[in-house]
């Protein structure tokens, strides 16, 4: 069984791990992938939606570790991403 990570309490202690270690040598099985926010938010948007569907996104957010508004931002930039195949009417 391979040993878990170690916790880290800076990013000099992080550089320095993973300058040292072997990553092969860990467990990364628990590690999902982290997507960063850089561009700024400076726009508004407003909808209306039934309490389910709020619900079904705040849960599914939940699960995947973030904010459900982050969530919704990312399925929307999902949607429109150049050469996605988007179905017509809906």
């Amino acid at each position: 069984m391979k040993p878990r990570l170690p916790k880290l309490r800076s990013d000099r202690e992080a550089e320095d791990f993973v300058a040292q270690a072997d990553l092969t040598e860990y467990d990364l099985s628990e590690m999902r992938p982290v997507r960063f926010e850089f561009q700024p938010k400076d726009e508004r948007v407003n909808m209306r939606m039934p309490r389910p569907l709020l619900d079904a996104v705040k849960a599914t957010a939940a699960r995947a570790g973030m904010p459900y508004q982050r969530f919704i931002r990312q399925a929307l930039e999902e949607a429109v991403r150049p050469g996605k195949a988007r179905r017509a009417g809906g």
